[in-house]
């Protein structure tokens, strides 16, 4: 896996920016520093930059990368809250966030989910007592079975990131990459056959994770065709790109069976290759992982949450190398939820 780890010079320059930054900005989601962060990014240290220049471009194996240094005071940053929806005055892991979303502006555009954690772009990966079991971000003891970012919709995110905070229990994120798998040609042939459904997954489904009011008839639509996606989905394949270094667009907890049996052999082959090859990486406070959506799935082992503000506390934000594809489901030009 390719890692940065950022010395001391290099701290010292993000803590500078960080402070102006913070000073102006009450939130990493305010509309000013979202709109300025590409600025912002140039300032960061030349390493930083040529790191994600080249995670962007080259596409490195494994399909994953972290940047690791940044110093985060447990302590300052109070309990893990119980809810993502706990959200009251400033952000104890502002700073954090700002660089969180610094990192990610040399990849892309952030993005969020109107149907999905109330339509902030930063998502909260905590655990949640009601979600306990469910196959979700906020769950704990339901492993989360590995997956590409919303494989189901068109706009789905080029580069997830994934900020550590706390993880005292040392909880495992899993990853693997397309470079890692071993396929038979012909089985690769009939994965880019569009034979193979895959449905929205229960973060979008869930009403409960929907923003509220004030959206309209923009959500109302967006309702619709995840409506439509769970009543008709339409048939894709799983790989495409070149066969030789395909991308891949899957989440098997989410795709009933493919009807014919060569379409399911090449399926099951696939997820069996990826089983294997599955990887585990301990986030520790600090590190920033960015996951190649398109190249490398990821996903996360179970534990046993505890409920008295110590828990795994990560962020997660969704990154587009286009935002402009998908203006047919923003409100605005420059929105950044889509509907």
């Amino acid at each position: 896996m390719s890692r940065l780890i950022l010395d001391d010079t290099e701290i010292g320059a993000i803590r500078a920016l960080l402070a102006e930054l913070t000073s102006r900005y009450g939130s990493a989601e305010d509309e000013g520093f979202l709109r300025d962060v590409p600025v912002f990014a140039h300032e960061l240290p030349r390493r930083v930059r040529r790191f994600l220049n080249d995670f962007r471009h080259l596409e490195p194996a494994p399909g994953v990368c972290i940047i690791s240094g940044y110093p985060v005071d447990d302590a300052a940053l109070g309990p893990t809250p119980e809810h993502w929806r706990a959200r009251a005055g400033a952000s104890p892991a502002l700073a954090q966030e700002m660089l969180f979303l610094l990192f990610a502006s040399l990849l892309g555009d952030v993005f969020g989910w109107a149907t999905q954690q109330g339509g902030h772009l930063i998502h909260e990966v905590l655990p949640i007592k009601a979600d306990e079991d469910e196959q979700m971000g906020t769950g704990s003891r339901q492993t989360i079975w590995w997956h590409n970012e919303e494989a189901f919709h068109p706009y789905r995110s080029d580069y997830v990131g994934l900020m550590c905070l706390r993880n005292h229990d040392r909880v495992p994120t899993t990853y693997a990459s397309v470079d890692m798998l071993e396929l038979d040609p012909g089985v690769v042939g009939k994965l880019f056959e569009p034979r193979y459904t895959i449905m929205p997954d229960d973060t979008h489904t869930s009403v409960g994770n929907w923003r509220d009011g004030g959206a309209g008839d923009a959500l109302k639509a967006a309702r619709r065709r995840l409506e439509e996606m769970l009543n008709d989905p339409r048939p894709q394949p799983v790989m495409f790109g070149h066969p030789r270094s395909p991308y891949l667009c899957l989440d098997p907890f989410y795709m009933p069976p493919p009807a014919d049996g060569d379409s399911l052999r090449a399926f099951d082959a696939l997820v069996g290759e990826i089983d294997s090859k599955l990887t585990e990486v301990v986030l520790q406070p600090g590190d920033i992982l960015f996951v190649d959506n398109y190249r490398a799935v990821h996903g996360r082992k179970s534990f046993e949450a505890r409920y008295d503000g110590t828990d795994r506390w990560l962020k997660r934000i969704n990154v587009t190398r286009d935002l402009r594809k998908s203006r047919d489901s923003r409100e605005t030009s420059d929105s950044r939820i889509l509907f």
